[in-house]
């Protein structure tokens, strides 16, 4: 608006020179006003960009940080007015800041729901406001589907499926017994945050792919707590579990590799061997498990690709352009067992 009013104030200023002066001179005026017009105008459409406010749960881990670094990345690469929000962790201060971006008029909003419940009152704001919603990385338990338009991430529940066949594959492909001589391999969780839908997600891909095993009756789930997907914690639990257990765990699953990180130092702390004495196997696929695995001090991980910004972007320009969308939209995955991890290491970009 104040762009407006100068330009009217210099186009009057103009017209009433050029009234008390030559034509030829008027002409000069009125041909700069038009230069000065026209680049105005293409500097405008040059800093018109798009405004996306982005809420991230925090900062937990190793693959929430590759995460974080590849949204903003992306963002400057599809030339995004990125507004970035760190929730630290609670669900409050991501109302609060989808509230903020809702009062700052912003083209869409993206975030990553801390927990799966929780969201429709702000979410309502959202669409009354007629703000397009779109989710990361994990899903959310809503009332109404149409509160969000889709969701860009990965499969909880397919990477909970792929950690459980791989240690059903490997216990047989080993032949490994239980350390304590009993007929039960004994298993251990370290979960996710709770009410998180990688938690839940995970953990009921694990059990499903448990109980659908011909080899099921051979396994017993001896604890499993939360670590809150951070390595203080997994280490923390872990400890727990090993003083309570220690001759009897056979497995560990960990629902994130910053957890089974924490998990190692306490294993190593009890005078036991990782790997060997206990299977290892987590997911996300960070460089810190890769560097562990190499070290002959983990088994496996199943990928959680964190790399979801350009997915994010192209996803949120469609939907501003009116185009329509899946609801839901995965990145590519892999598993990786110790054995690769040498020679994949190198081209790991998170």
């Amino acid at each position: 608006m104040k762009l407006v009013k100068a330009m009217l104030a210099v186009s009057l200023g103009a017209v009433i020179a050029a009234s008390t002066m030559s034509a030829s001179y008027a002409k000069q005026i009125t041909i700069g006003f038009s230069q000065i017009v026209a680049s105005t105008t293409f500097a405008q459409a040059a800093d018109d960009k798009i405004v996306v406010g982005f809420s991230q749960i925090g900062a937990e881990s190793e693959w929430r940080t590759a995460n974080t670094n590849d949204v903003k990345a992306n963002a400057e690469k599809a030339g995004v007015n990125l507004k970035f929000s760190d929730a630290q962790q609670k669900q409050e201060n991501q109302i609060k800041a989808i509230r903020t971006f809702i009062a700052q008029k912003v083209d869409l909003i993206g975030f990553v729901p801390i927990v799966a419940t929780g969201w429709d009152n702000i979410l309502r704001e959202a669409k009354r406001a007629k703000i397009p919603v779109l989710v990361m990385d994990r899903d959310l338990t809503v009332s109404d589907p149409d509160l969000y338009v889709a969701k860009i991430g990965t499969d909880s529940v397919t990477e909970g499926k792929k950690a459980f066949d791989w240690i059903d594959n490997y216990i047989t492909e080993k032949n490994i017994k239980p350390r304590n001589g009993g007929d039960k391999i004994n298993i251990v969780i370290l979960e996710g945050t709770v009410g998180s839908s990688a938690a839940t997600g995970r953990g009921k891909g694990f059990s499903e792919a448990l109980n659908a095993s011909p080899n099921k009756d051979r396994y017993n789930i001896l604890a499993s707590q939360t670590g809150d997907f951070t390595r203080q914690k997994g280490q923390e639990v872990m400890e727990s579990f090993l003083k309570n257990y220690r001759n009897d765990i056979d497995v560990l699953f960990s629902m994130n590799d910053d957890m089974a990180l924490g998990a190692i130092q306490s294993i190593e702390a009890a005078g036991l061997v990782p790997a060997k004495d206990i299977v290892i196997v987590s997911v996300d696929g960070v460089k810190g498990i890769f560097q562990a695995m190499i070290e002959g001090k983990a088994n496996a991980t199943v990928e959680c690709n964190p790399l979801q910004g350009e997915l994010f972007f192209e996803t949120a320009k469609k939907i501003l352009n009116g185009e329509a969308v899946p609801k839901s939209v995965f990145v590519e995955e892999g598993v990786y067992p110790a054995e690769t991890a040498k020679e994949v290491f190198p081209t790991r970009k998170y």
